[in-house]
């Protein structure tokens, strides 16, 4: 077996894609004048299409293009965001780490109750913007029985912060 075939083995929601709304919902807590790297990420994705529309400077990659997030790093960018696939969450949030940089991660909340988290963010505070709806991300039957959140590190102005997706455009 590969090494693509190891860390890409899709899971059941790793072909679910984030609506706009909810990249709306993190535009609040970014900082003009950075550089953004999507690294899951193709140029139609609502990460890139939403931070581009509101005037950031984004650089997007994906394995589909040659670009496997475990040893492809574009030459400049200063904050990773991105919805990664959920397979292989503890790998994802290593390497994501690793950087130093700031990161916005959109993972279910579930994750919590695992141990890597935990271990993950021990040196390198967790912060999380929450939401009171679940995101209802495209590709799913809209049967989403998880809520999602983005895990992030030197982003957000405190620990933990609430808000509600519909003030972002969430439909019912």
């Amino acid at each position: 077996m590969n090494k693509r075939d190891v860390l890409y083995t899709p899971g059941n929601h790793d072909e679910c894609y984030t609506p706009d709304y909810a990249v709306k919902a993190l535009l609040p807590h970014l900082r003009r004048g950075l550089t953004y790297w999507c690294p899951f990420d193709l140029e139609s994705s609502e990460f890139v299409l939403q931070l581009r529309g509101a005037g950031h400077v984004v650089v997007h990659s994906h394995i589909d293009a040659g670009q496997d997030f475990y040893t492809y790093e574009p030459p400049h960018w200063d904050v990773l965001v991105s919805n990664p696939p959920f397979t292989n969450k503890a790998a994802i949030f290593r390497r994501a780490l690793s950087f130093g940089k700031p990161m916005a991660l959109l993972m279910t909340l579930t994750w919590l109750n695992d141990s890597a988290p935990k271990l993950l963010f021990a040196e390198r505070p967790l912060q999380l913007l929450m939401f009171q709806e679940r995101v209802r991300f495209l590709g799913m039957d809209n049967k989403i029985t998880f809520s999602s959140a983005y895990y992030c590190c030197g982003l957000l102005r405190q620990q933990i912060i609430m808000d509600s997706l519909k003030h972002y455009g969430r439909p019912g």
